[in-house]
């Protein structure tokens, strides 16, 4: 039988799967490969089971890159697994399912007994060593290096359950150090310091340098003041209306554009202000953000539905000259984090409101009926947009790219959910088209 080529492997996808076959090896087994309609083209090993039954065991894609396999090395892994057959093994699936359990199995077992070492080593861990090692982690990346957060914590926190250790820390520890504050009147400095501290001990959790996160239980608004929760969501109504605002509001087109890339993607704004180009392919409809520069220090990939990719693409034709998708004047790095924030802030003031200069009559440009939204309720109102369309909670979460809260889930439920948030943004996608069409 003919051995499969690489010219055979490049012809053109038609409608239906095309197979090729190579010729049997040592009597065990035949290397094939499928071409998709999709333009795929995958290696498969078949051989005959214990049962008399032919089974293909899928061994890898065809192509260059990471991950991928060129014809020798799909060939060579056929030979390793004829071999596997050859010497008595003619369950192949079964026998690599057995592995993969056992490797599992061995995995989780060293897991627990690094997890049971780690806790008895961080058990002895200070919050004041803790704040050190958010302070090199997490503050460093602040616009002051975190020079203002050490400042409140070396006044009002450290002194007060810096010396206790991490696992020791109950929720009122966190009340002991805010009451003082409320001693003082100063009850915004009381909410700020409770939610720097919350950061910090949730920073932890994500660690698992502590199990749970001992402020969890305490409302913010029993610290210093109510406090307005942030739960806008834009209805299909506002944003069909802010699609007919939104060219008039006197803003630049980038600061339009991020309007709808935030929406369509459910990114963050300051994920999206600071992108640079080399992380988003538009051909691929593939949107990286490296760990660096997502807030909660974990890579995330969003896949780029058909509108996305029109905004990304009007965006490139204005700064893609540039390395950043938002460049400052200089073009020596991204525009500050806040400036979307404040153009659309100052949009949305009210008749009464202090007039900025040359853009009075913009005042109200952008307000919407039911009260003002800034750029993070477009990331909220984009994953209620999916759930209304049919996608599962959890699956929003990972477009969101929330970390899991539950650390047993998070331990032991690897699914990368990728074809399913590639479904939902998508979906999205379409849906904000069609509305702002």
């Amino acid at each position: 039988m003919a051995k499969i080529t690489d010219k055979a492997l490049r012809a053109k996808s038609t409608t239906k799967n095309q197979w090729l076959r190579e010729s049997m090896i040592w009597g065990h087994g035949s290397l094939l490969a499928r071409i998709t309609p999709a333009g795929e083209r995958l290696f498969y090993f078949e051989y005959t089971d214990s049962n008399k039954k032919r089974v293909a065991l899928p061994i890898g894609t065809f192509g260059s890159g990471v991950g991928l396999l060129s014809l020798a090395e799909a060939r060579q892994k056929a030979m390793e697994l004829a071999s596997l057959h050859k010497s008595g093994i003619p369950d192949l699936k079964e026998h690599f399912d057995r592995e993969e359990k056992l490797h599992i199995a061995t995995r989780e077992a060293e897991l627990a007994r690094i997890q049971a070492e780690q806790r008895v080593i961080e058990s002895k861990l200070t919050v004041t060593q803790l704040f050190e090692h958010w302070a090199k982690v997490d503050l460093i990346n602040r616009k002051d290096g975190g020079a203002e957060v050490r400042r409140m914590f070396q006044k009002d926190v450290l002194p007060i359950i810096g010396y206790l250790h991490v696992a020791d820390i109950k929720k009122g520890h966190f009340t002991e150090v805010t009451d003082l504050l409320l001693a003082r009147g100063v009850n915004r400095m009381a909410n700020l310091i409770f939610s720097l501290m919350r950061q910090m001990f949730r920073f932890a959790v994500d660690r698992d340098i502590i199990e749970h996160d001992p402020s969890a239980n305490i409302r913010k608004s029993k610290i210093g003041g109510k406090q307005v929760e942030r739960d806008r969501v834009l209805n299909e109504d506002e944003i069909q209306l802010l699609a007919m605002k939104l060219p008039k509001a006197n803003l630049l087109i980038p600061s339009q554009l991020a309007v709808w890339i935030s929406l369509s993607t459910c990114c963050r704004i300051g994920e999206l202000l600071s992108a640079r180009w080399e992380h988003i392919d538009l051909e691929k409809g593939v949107w990286v953000i490296p760990a660096e520069s997502s807030k909660n220090g974990r890579l995330h990939t969003i896949y780029l539905s058909d509108f996305a990719k029109q905004q990304f693409q009007a965006l490139r034709n204005i700064n893609g000259e540039s390395a950043y998708c938002y460049p400052n004047r200089a073009d020596d790095g991204p525009i500050s984090s806040k400036t979307v924030t404040k153009q659309l802030g100052d949009r949305q003031k009210s008749a009464d409101g202090s007039a900025y200069s040359n853009r009075t009559k913009h005042m109200q440009a952008l307000v919407l009926p039911h009260g003002k939204w800034p750029p993070h309720d477009l990331r909220r109102t984009g994953a209620t947009l999916m759930t209304a369309l049919g996608v599962l909670p959890e699956v929003a979460e990972r477009c969101l790219n929330h970390i899991e809260e539950n650390k047993v889930k998070r331990t032991y439920q690897r699914h990368s959910y990728q074809k399913e948030m590639a479904e939902a943004w998508v979906l999205l996608g379409a849906h904000v088209a069609q509305l702002v069409s």
